[in-house]
């Protein structure tokens, strides 16, 4: 792993960043995908100047595609502002429109999809206990919606853990999904950074479609999941409190060796591999060669 990272960028503010297809080539030890076209990496929020100079510069993105919650966004304008408010005043952004402003850079196209969105959460809170879920409902009404997530995350996404909502996403958000490929198709999108927090496993599971419509072998795909976990080691310990702040235990903070694995067989076993399940959510075969051409050395 060590030959495999010597050429790993140098950010000041920003974890978990890699060239997916320079990666995977290493891994492989073959020139299989291009270069310079899909990135992955935590969320560049705190990205310093020299860091955003390197993103626009050196690895020219176009599109930053980010995969979090509304929570998660109004969660980090909180931290951000607590930052401030140690030398100057500052507040929480009011909307979300300001929440997104106050950390894009200039010069890059922004993509909000949240990829457990709507489909993906009532899947899970109409599992709920009655009480459970009159619980949760008061508790984000006040406005208390951390621990409200909490109630969730305690009875229902830590029991599933990783892998299970990893495979919950794949049949409850589908939409969200095409979202994301109707994005990966557009030929102008590209480069593309891809991130969510931690950028781990939601991104790993774009990753992963990506990759495996691709025909890249997924132990290879598997290797480049698992690198995440090391690579965010500098912020476990803030992670973690995060982590625990949701009802959650430190086995989110790690990547399950297993998880890529196991995602392939649901996608086998439940539609056919991932061109069933592309077709299943509505990617036409003209958008699926458009993502390969985008990042296939052979197309």
């Amino acid at each position: 792993m060590q030959n495999e990272r010597r050429d790993k960028p140098q950010f000041d503010n920003l974890l978990n960043f890699r060239d997916v297809g320079a990666h995977i080539n290493t891994i492989l030890g073959a020139n299989v995908l291009k270069t310079g076209r899909l990135f992955r990496s935590a969320r560049p929020d705190e990205c310093s100047l020299s860091d955003r100079e390197q993103l626009i510069n050196k690895f020219k993105i176009k599109t930053n595609l980010d995969l979090r919650s509304k929570t998660e966004h109004i969660n980090a304008a909180r931290k951000r502002s607590e930052v401030a408010l140690a030398s100057q005043s500052a507040v929480v952004p009011s909307s979300d429109k300001a929440v997104q402003q106050a950390i894009e850079i200039p010069g890059i196209r922004y993509a909000y999809i949240n990829l457990n969105g709507k489909g993906f959460e009532r899947h899970l809170i109409w599992q709920l206990k009655y009480t459970s879920l009159a619980k949760m409902i008061g508790l984000m009404a006040l406005g208390y919606r951390t621990e409200g997530i909490s109630v969730l995350g305690r009875e229902l996404m830590k029991p599933r853990g990783l892998v299970g909502l990893g495979i919950d996403t794949l049949d409850h958000s589908g939409p969200e999904i095409k979202e994301v490929f109707d994005l990966l198709s557009d030929q102008g999108a590209w480069p593309i950074l891809a991130h969510c927090t931690q950028g781990k496993d939601r991104t790993g599971l774009v990753v992963l479609l990506v990759l495996l419509l691709c025909n890249i072998n997924i132990d290879a795909i598997s290797k480049d999941y698992v690198l995440s976990e090391p690579e965010l080691e500098p912020e476990k310990a803030a992670r973690m409190e995060e982590i625990s702040s949701i009802g959650l235990d430190e086995s989110f903070a790690g990547c399950p060796p297993e998880f890529c694995h196991k995602v392939l067989q649901h996608l086998d076993s439940v539609y056919g591999g991932v061109e069933g399940y592309l077709d299943k959510i509505g990617i036409d075969h003209g958008q699926r060669e458009r993502v390969k051409n985008a990042i296939l050395t052979t197309q």
